[in-house]
């Protein structure tokens, strides 16, 4: 039985993080992971890397390129006649991107003495305050404290089996090796979204079958707005309300029977359906009940704020406990349990862990929506101002959307920012940075921002929250 002072099951982006500060910080660390490539080979990241952020951002770019090779370069005097994707190079790229940050992890673990344990970590019970973790394979771990970032894992739909051919999760969605000429996703949430719009602009025609009666309901209502007439527009066919009946398959195509938001019987018929309708937390052979972890309703690991369980010296972060399920809130978590282990003061704020969803444009978020904050009966005040108005964004040629600011009514401290347009992803670090120092939007409007950049849009939308914007 091998000795350390942490076991972390799991190398996603909060387990493989965790692992790396715990040895930064001294400690003998082991990872177990079973993830395996499709040539069966140890593959550290986890969903993030392998079949989740990183290779659908990968296929996000190359179709937007396509895109733009297509129809968007004419307005800047290029012409281009007879493009054309090679869909087996655009996955080979999104491959290679997969395995050099895959081989990144590994080494990285080999210049931090981390080492990593192939299998499935089970937690086997305590020998006095040791803990012991069993491997699948017979190996036996020996730990004072263990980390599971177990992540999670696609939910199933009952009446949509995945096939891993004709109808797939977004792992199957990421490896189709020809543009499917009806596509057909149930779910509209950054899954859906993100993948319709990959293949849709790839050439397939996308209907996105959601049961929620409102879009992006967790979005501030006005960005949701403004999304679903973006998405309308480049030809995504979203429904909403809709209840899905049933799934039949043949040789050529997928039917769904399924009921619109008024109850009227609807057909669908697809050469592909991905179902992505959410993600479920990973405990599935990690010895739970066994060891006695506590479980919320929706099977969650029980954690307080530094992510203790209600074991002794077992932690747990990311998707599998409380919280957004987002990579960078893991990585967060993950750091936090590892100073906290070694005596520092480890701090992970979820009041401040940013939203983004990568689709055209770019949506992202951090703090309160204008409706929660009208449901908890805060007083806020509100400034937004358009990219079509910024000079950057015009010579970009990308002029959809705003930034909307909210802050507190008497105190001026920012509440929530939300942004739908260009370069959402990388501007609302700034509002992140600025909400984490109890920033007014005063601070932010008098705070130089270069010119021309996009990162004007904030500044003149916190100039609005005082009525005083410059250009509109």
């Amino acid at each position: 039985m091998a000795e350390f002072d942490v076991v972390v099951i799991g190398a996603g982006p909060g387990g493989y993080v965790a692992a790396i500060r715990c040895a930064q910080l001294g400690m003998k660390v082991v990872c177990v992971d079973e993830w395996k490539n499709a040539q069966g080979k140890t593959s550290l990241g986890g969903t993030c890397l392998n079949v989740g952020c990183i290779p659908s951002k990968a296929l996000l770019e190359s179709s937007e390129n396509y895109e733009k090779i297509s129809h968007d370069f004419e307005a800047h005097g290029i012409t281009v006649k007879g493009a054309q994707m090679d869909i087996a190079k655009m996955l080979a790229r999104k491959d290679k991107i997969v395995s050099d940050f895959t081989s990144g992890i590994a080494s990285l673990f080999k210049k931090n003495k981390v080492i990593a344990v192939q299998g499935r970590g089970t937690l086997l019970g305590r020998d006095g305050e040791v803990w012991r973790v069993a491997v699948a394979g017979g190996e036996e771990l020996r730990a004072m404290h263990v980390i599971i970032a177990t992540g999670s894992t696609p939910r199933v739909l009952p009446q949509a089996a995945l096939d891993g051919e004709r109808i797939v999760d977004n792992s199957g969605a990421l490896a189709f090796t020809e543009v499917p000429k009806r596509l057909a996703i149930i779910g509209a949430g950054v899954i859906g979204l993100e993948l319709g719009s990959v293949w849709r602009r790839l050439g397939s025609e996308v209907t996105i079958l959601e049961a929620a009666p409102a879009f992006m309901p967790a979005a501030d209502e006005q960005v949701a707005k403004e999304a679903l007439r973006a998405f309308n527009k480049q030809g995504l066919k979203i429904h909403l309300g809709v209840q899905i009946d049933k799934v039949a398959q043949s040789k050529k195509e997928v039917s769904i029977a399924w009921k619109d938001a008024q109850g009227a019987a609807q057909e669908l018929l697809a050469d592909k359906l991905i179902v992505a309708v959410g993600r479920v937390p990973n405990t599935e052979g990690l010895g739970v009940k066994e060891a006695g972890l506590i479980l919320d309703a929706a099977g969650r690991i029980e954690v307080d704020e530094h992510c203790r369980s209600t074991l002794p010296n077992v932690y747990a972060v990311g998707d599998v406990v409380r919280g957004p399920m987002l990579a960078h809130k893991a990585s967060e978590e993950g750091v936090m349990v590892a100073e906290l282990i070694a005596g520092q003061a480890g701090h992970c704020d979820l009041n401040l862990v940013p939203w983004v969803m990568y689709a055209t444009p770019e949506i992202a978020w951090v703090g309160k929506t204008e409706q929660q904050l009208k449901k908890e009966g805060v007083a806020f005040k509100a400034g937004q101002f358009p990219f079509m108005a910024n000079g950057r964004a015009r010579a970009l040629g990308e002029t959809a959307g705003f930034v909307k600011i909210l802050a507190d009514a008497s105190s001026d401290r920012i509440l929530g920012v939300h942004i739908i347009g260009a370069m959402a992803s990388e501007l609302i670090q700034q509002a992140v940075l600025a909400m984490a120092f109890s920033a007014s939007s005063e601070d932010l409007a008098r705070t130089i921002h270069a010119h021309p950049s996009l990162s004007e849009v904030i500044h003149e939308a916190a100039l609005a929250v005082d009525k005083r914007t410059i250009h509109i």
